[in-house]
C-alpha cells in the first residue's frame, strides 16, 4: 500500500492514514474477508483506543460485542494482533 506508514510487523505508524479502504488491504494481506461482525469489533476496538484504554482478550470478552470463539474465528492465527493491526491502532502490549 503506498503512501501508508507501517511499522515492520505492519502496523500503521499514523491513524490519520486509516480509512475503510487501507483496512480492506491489510485484512486481505491477513486472508480475512471483513463482514459487518468484523467491522463492529474493529469499531469498538478503535473506541477503546481513541479512549485510552487497554486492549486484550479479555475486555473482549466481557465487551459484549463478540463471543470469544466467534472472536479467533473472525480472527484467526492471533485474533487480538490481527485485528487491531487491521483497525490501524498499535499492537496492545499484552500481545507478544
Amino acid at each position: 500500500m503506498d503512501g501508508i506508514n507501517r511499522n515492520e510487523e505492519g502496523y500503521l505508524t499514523d491513524f490519520s492514514q486509516w480509512n475503510k479502504e487501507v483496512a480492506t488491504n491489510i485484512a486481505k494481506e491477513c486472508e480475512i474477508d471483513l463482514t459487518d461482525k468484523h467491522w463492529e469489533v474493529i469499531d469498538y476496538l478503535q473506541g477503546k483506543h481513541k479512549n485510552e484504554e487497554a486492549l486484550s482478550i479479555r475486555g473482549i470478552k466481557k465487551s459484549g460485542v463478540i463471543n470469544i470463539k466467534e472472536f479467533y474465528a473472525l480472527f484467526p492465527g492471533g485474533p487480538l494482533k490481527i485485528s487491531t493491526k487491521i483497525a490501524g491502532i498499535p499492537k496492545p502490549k499484552s500481545c507478544i
